[in-house]
């Protein structure tokens, strides 16, 4: 469902991502490690055609994301690290607003928000501004905008960040329970986050993809530091 192909991309001199390769299917939950400019970021953008890459490409459910980009667009929900909420508006607001944007109906809108509010459990605040939400709750009203029009491919950079322990582990059955049907790329700095909802890594250092593997199999390459020994060894923080 995610081809990315020799996917290369530089700003100036830099070289975030460098002939990178994979294929992700339905029914998979990934995350993408990697260490502060590593490229993870950029990376997601490129998936999503918010970036265009210097060579290589994307296919996204059959549709080349520099060609068809609109078709590839109605297959995937993304929420960046800090994505921007209107703050005047009230989460129902937001999320109407976000529908109207996507061509949703208005019977396909009320059918799907019921369903992403019961999920995302945002019942009690639909009528508050985003301005006056928690951390916690701006994260789940920017996965709820993305998740309205039933995605097939869900990208997360750092869904969990500055989240309580409470919030970090409904966010996580959440992202494991819709990756079962569909497909998760979660980027993340949290290694026990791996082992809570991955079930598979992709690991990239200096913009290069230096694994392509299992939790389980990584952890093997130091079986007593587990995954945050090998996430150092294979990306030079030792």
């Amino acid at each position: 469902m995610i081809t990315a192909k020799n996917l290369s991309k530089s700003f100036g001199n830099i070289r975030a991502v460098d002939n990178v390769n994979f294929f992700i299917n339905k029914g998979e939950v990934v995350a993408l490690l990697g260490p502060n400019g590593a490229g993870k970021s950029t990376l997601m953008r490129l998936l999503t055609g918010f970036l265009t890459p210097d060579c290589g490409e994307t296919v996204i459910c059959g549709h080349n994301v520099a060609e068809e980009r609109v078709e590839a667009a109605r297959k995937i929900g993304y929420v960046p690290e800090n994505a921007p909420l209107y703050q005047e508006m009230t989460v129902f607001d937001f999320l109407s607003f976000t529908a109207t944007l996507r061509g949703l109906s208005r019977t396909d809108f009320r059918n799907n928000l019921a369903e992403v509010v019961s999920r995302l459990e945002l019942d009690r605040v639909l009528g508050q501004r985003t301005e006056t939400l928690s951390k916690g709750f701006r994260r789940r009203t920017a996965v709820a905008a993305a998740m309205l029009h039933k995605p097939k491919v869900l990208i997360l950079d750092e869904p969990t960040e500055g989240l309580d322990p409470n919030q970090k582990e409904e966010m996580r059955a959440f992202i494991k329970e819709y990756g079962a049907r569909n497909l998760v790329l979660v980027s993340t700095h949290i290694m026990e986050e791996v082992d809570a909802v991955a079930s598979r890594v992709i690991l990239l250092n200096r913009g290069k993809l230096v694994r392509d593997t299992s939790p389980e199999e990584l952890e093997k390459i130091s079986p007593r530091g587990g995954i945050a020994e090998a996430f150092r060894q294979l990306t030079g923080g030792i």
